[in-house]
């Protein structure tokens, strides 16, 4: 008994850690995986058991075979494709953006399918001449539902699957999950075209992309973002006299950004003013300056002329083509702040950001209205929009970045360049013949993952050396370290202690309120904490409250694992929640209004449909 306290002693605490959200999700479960071993809760195998299971594999793999989708195009092209069809009714939008979104998140992560389509549905937006906010939470609705279709549409169906299959049963095959979601996808895009949309009020449209094309994903040129930050009103061309101070120093060193507000751009090596100039290239920190060179810089008129009076350097005429802050070699994206970023509340002189992701920020938009001064003392906020110069290489490093950033619009001259050089048609092959082979059981699931990620890295549809950083290693990490935990929960006796708890006050009711009951629970955890999380920890009380009754689990199973996927309610329950929130002007209670009453939805289907697709006796 006193094990069974402590166990729950240190799950409360987890979980009080996971809802004050200080600490990173995979952090705190190593935590609690810590202190687990160091209480002889767990002997160090049992402690490490999450780090070799299947199911972490699997995850991992498929983050990898996600990947080769969004590489090649094909997420992309599905939201071109839908720019294109939609038209100006805000009601087909929305129809059409909740069932193609759906579909791209049962074979894909749900955060990926949502960046795809966010710049997507901005431009949707101005097209129906409705505000963005009328269409985010559909679209972060539909990815979630999305991943109610199919086994590995979400890591909550595999982890209850995999707790079939650990209790020598038949686990969920493929398709199990497609009845039972495409009703409740049906149902839900029902409710949003009826009842969600009139909840959600009209914001004042918010310009966090940048006015592309109707056709959708990736039709925005460089040009046309530079357009939209008045990026080209103050480029200066400026050249390097012998005299100046500036010669031998390096940027870094020059401090020019920080003395003047002035943003180096790029820099033209000039060797000899009676010939040609080298060609343009981007200013690093350790950029050394001579003579003759050529500086492309932002700044305002007033400080350009300071700095070129202080700094003895001479102002060339301006013309269209030379004052182009994009090349073969450099580009612009838009990328945007996301909600638990660390650069919340920080300058960017404060970040180093140039320093950290090796690129430039030349504007900052904020409520629809563009900061291009003074940007090194700018705090930056959740939901801001900035725009950055750097390589190709690096902006397409940058689309990775999964922590502080999500790229909001990559311009038509980087797809272009990027989809190339990958075969879409392979990495479809390659998922087709996964999704057979799993329905067919003709190999673990497991085995059929990982051939399927490393069949993607040898087709060149993920590059290796992006392998690792596709992977989403604070969900895998979650994972492996949540296990235990549900292990310690069963060793000490606190899975029977719950699931006698739950039949003893509600199997009375009947087995449906004991399932009613597992809904609520596991769907209230899941607006505070990772689904994932939750889903391992009620996955094996679910298992036992059905022992007790006398019947078979996998009715209770599936809904925990439908409830774990309704994060309708808070911003913080899911990341594509927090992800639309800033592009919709969301406030908290607008994922409740709207979320709360889809929840109860879902929870009378699931009571009517699931017991007849899997029987109890």
């Amino acid at each position: 008994m006193a094990d069974m306290i402590l166990v729950f002693v240190i799950l409360a605490v987890t979980i009080v850690l996971f809802v004050l959200d200080k600490l990173r999700l995979d952090l705190v479960a190593l935590l609690s995986l810590l202190a687990l071993m160091l209480t002889g809760i767990l002997t160090v195998d049992e402690a490490l058991a999450g780090f070799s299971d299947s199911l972490v594999l699997i995850i991992a793999g498929l983050f990898i075979v996600g990947a080769g989708l969004f590489n090649t195009g094909i997420a992309g092209a599905v939201g071109h494709w839908l720019g294109q069809t939609a038209g100006t009714s805000e009601v087909r939008v929305m129809v059409l953006l909740m069932l193609i979104v759906a579909l791209l998140s049962a074979f894909m992560s749900s955060t990926g399918a949502v960046a795809v389509l966010l710049p997507v549905v901005v431009s949707l937006a101005r097209d129906a001449r409705t505000s963005p906010a009328k269409l985010m939470i559909p679209l972060a609705y539909g990815s979630l539902i999305g991943g109610m279709l199919t086994l590995i549409g979400t890591p909550p169906n595999l982890v209850v699957s995999e707790a079939l299959s650990e209790a020598g049963m038949e686990p969920f095959g493929f398709f199990s999950f497609t009845p039972i979601g495409l009703v409740i996808l049906v149902i839900g895009v029902l409710y949003m075209v009826f009842v969600g949309r009139k909840m959600l009020a009209t914001h004042k449209r918010r310009r966090t992309s940048s006015g592309q094309d109707s056709d959708g994903i990736n039709a925005v040129t460089s040009d046309q973002l530079a357009d939209h930050y008045h990026l080209y009103d103050d480029i200066y061309r400026l050249r390097i006299r012998r005299a100046s101070p500036l010669i031998g120093q390096s940027c870094q060193d020059a401090r020019i950004g920080e003395l003047y507000s002035v943003t180096a751009l790029e820099i033209q090596n000039w060797p000899d003013p009676t010939g040609q100039p080298h060609l343009a290239h981007r200013i690093a920190p350790e950029t050394i300056f001579s003579p003759h060179d050529i500086l492309t810089v932002r700044g305002s008129g007033d400080d350009v002329t300071q700095l070129c009076r202080d700094l003895d350097l001479g102002i060339r005429p301006k013309s269209t083509s030379q004052t182009r802050v994009v090349s073969t070699e450099l580009g612009l994206a838009e990328v945007l702040i996301r909600g638990r970023s660390s650069l919340v509340g920080k300058t960017l002189q404060d970040i180093r950001f140039r320093n950290k992701f090796n690129v430039s920020v030349l504007g900052v938009m904020r409520r629809n209205e563009p900061i291009t001064e003074n940007l090194g003392t700018v705090r930056l906020q959740f939901g801001d929009a900035l725009l950055v110069q750097g390589t190709w290489e690096d902006i397409e490093h940058l689309v990775q970045e999964k922590d502080d950033l999500i790229v909001i619009d990559i311009p038509r001259e980087m797809a272009e360049r990027k989809h190339t050089l990958r075969n879409g048609a392979t990495s479809v092959a390659i998922v087709v013949l996964m999704l057979l082979a799993m329905t067919m059981q003709i190999l673990p699931t497991v085995t059929i993952v990982l051939i399927a990620a490393v069949a993607m890295v040898l087709t060149g549809c993920v590059r290796m050396e992006d392998v690792y950083n596709r992977i989403n290693w604070e969900s895998v990490i979650l994972i492996a370290a949540m296990l235990p935990m549900a292990t310690a929960l069963k060793k000490t006796g606190g899975v029977l202690f719950v699931a006698d708890a739950l039949t003893d006050s509600l199997g009375p009711v009947g087995i449906l309120a004991v399932m009613a009951g597992l809904y609520v629970i596991t769907t209230f955890f899941s607006q505070f904490i990772s689904n994932t999380a939750t889903t391992v920890l009620i996955a094996p009380i679910a298992m036992q409250a059905a022992f007790t009754l006398g019947v078979l689990p996998h009715a209770f199973l599936m809904v925990v694992a439908i409830a774990a996927s309704t994060a309708f309610s808070t911003p913080i329950a899911s990341p594509v929640n927090t992800l639309v929130m800033g592009p919709g002007d969301y406030s908290f209670s607008d994922f409740a209004k709207v979320g709360v009453p889809l929840q109860l939805i879902v929870l009378v289907l699931s009571l009517l449909i699931i017991p007849l697709l899997f029987p109890l006796y």
